[in-house]
């Protein structure tokens, strides 16, 4: 593998953050933090297959789509993450145990295994750092709370064991905007949906809502879809259409356009 700085000058670096409608003043803001499968060549896939980096554990499927989808829709601002969560995941707190994960489900990433002091400052000066530092940037130029939404999918199984939800919401102490969120939803015919599934935010382990939400006073929730709900353009076209009206209603409620005249 070459050093730090031939990695750094490589053309498949691209910038860590693709920004859909920067100049939008919709109370909503997404955020896809595993929207990209994307490896620098230099890393050799991390001794991985080429077919592992098409699986969920090196990008969540479906999601990127839908949140471009949803930025469309709504005329909303979008910060979608252009490396795969194997490089450095976005939503983890950099250095925690997962931040460059040796094993992902099943799976060993050779790559990551015991990586070098340069190598981890070039991950976060290249990657981490400026995904969220572009997420903060444009939140501190904001005078009111925004609604802060991650999109997410999830896998129908994990390690052996199915999950039923076809959707989940997870939030951090809003258990009032997660209700908001759910309750149309449970009104469908055949939805099974739920709160804090499949997963908990935790501060150990989740980085965007924490602290682009809580710490800053802004609401949020992130939404977990079930990714082969979301593998085709026909289900993301179906789920954008369940979720728009009512994350377009949760901003009204919950947030305030920003007002630029």
């Amino acid at each position: 593998m070459s050093t730090a700085a031939s990695r750094a000058a490589l053309p498949d670096w691209p910038e860590p953050v693709e920004i859909l409608n920067p100049a939008s003043t919709s109370p909503l803001v997404l955020i896809c933090d595993h929207a990209s499968n994307h490896l620098p060549a230099s890393y050799r896939g991390l001794g991985l297959e080429a077919a592992d980096l098409k699986r969920h554990i090196a990008y969540d499927i479906g999601a990127a789509e839908v949140t471009c989808a949803l930025a469309a829709q709504l005329g909303a601002p979008a910060f979608l993450g252009t490396y795969s969560r194997l490089l450095v995941d976005l939503n983890r707190p950099f250095g925690s145990a997962t931040s460059m994960p040796v094993l992902s489900e099943a799976t060993r990433i050779p790559g990551n295994e015991a990586p070098s002091e340069a190598e981890k400052a070039l991950r976060r000066s290249r990657v981490f750092d400026p995904f969220h530092a572009a997420i903060a940037d444009f939140l501190d130029r904001r005078q009111t709370p925004s609604l802060i939404v991650a999109i997410h999918s999830f896998t129908p199984v994990f390690l052996g064991v199915e999950r039923p939800w076809h959707v989940g919401v997870l939030h951090e102490n809003r258990p009032d905007l997660a209700e908001a969120f759910l309750a149309p939803l449970r009104t469908e015919p055949g939805l099974t949906v739920g709160e804090n599934v499949p997963y908990v935010i935790e501060r150990d382990s989740d980085y965007a809502i924490p602290i682009h939400g809580t710490d800053r006073g802004n609401p949020a929730l992130l939404i977990e879809i079930r990714n082969d709900l979301i593998a085709t353009p026909r289900g993301v076209a179906e789920w954008t259409g369940r979720l728009a009206p009512i994350l377009d209603h949760l901003a009204i409620t919950y947030a305030t356009p920003i007002d630029r005249n």
